[in-house]
């Protein structure tokens, strides 16, 4: 912000006139020399200027890609090519770009071993589809295989209730001596808990 003070002696009302004239051309002139630096950020430069970043950084816009998506091609353009030979970078390449979670295996079949399966949600894998394929054709790996996997989250919750019983078991003797005959009556307690489990899907 451009702020113009004159001496006190000409703040009068046409000399505010003429600050408020020369603050506005003076912005004015600051926006203009500001111009050709947005142009250099891929977020807020024209379509022009994007397209050249574009053409600069090789990357080509596929088809009914849109402009914010584009955008974010060009501006990490750099950044996703030196991480595409690893696993984390390949995964960071996903958020980067907005597709979000992403699991990678590699090597999971010991016969076909080139084979990199990709685990997405299946909204992730209909909202995305030309831009998985362009990111697994322009940073996948040479000499590989990419599948992708659709995993659904499921919730699950399991409850754990407490049951038990108590039961008895009776022994009854009876000894007959010559003269008399006695009974006795011994209790013995058994005891036992379970606990029933439910998972419920």
């Amino acid at each position: 912000m451009i702020e113009i003070k004159l001496p006190f002696w000409l703040s009068a009302t046409e000399t505010k006139k003429l600050i408020t004239a020369a603050e506005v051309w003076w912005q004015r002139v600051e926006g203009w020399m500001l111009w050709p630096l947005s142009q250099l950020d891929a977020l807020t430069c024209t379509v022009f200027m994007l397209d050249l970043l574009a053409w600069q950084r090789d990357i080509t816009r596929f088809v009914d890609e849109p402009l914010s998506l584009y955008r974010l091609r060009v501006k990490y353009a750099l950044i996703n090519a030196q991480d595409a030979g690893s696993k984390a970078g390949f995964i960071a390449i996903f958020e980067r770009l907005g597709i979000g979670y992403v699991e990678i295996e590699e090597r999971s079949d010991p016969v076909e071993w080139d084979v990199v399966l990709l685990r997405l949600s299946d909204s992730q894998l209909a909202e995305n589809t030309d831009l998985l394929m362009n990111i697994i054709h322009k940073y996948g790996r040479t000499c590989r295989r990419y599948q992708l996997q659709v995993i659904t989250p499921i919730a699950l919750g399991v409850d754990a209730r407490d049951t038990g019983h108590t039961w008895w078991f009776d022994t009854a003797i009876q000894e007959i001596l010559p003269w008399q005959a006695a009974a006795t009556v011994e209790n013995r307690t058994i005891g036992n808990s379970w606990d029933l489990d439910i998972a419920s899907l």
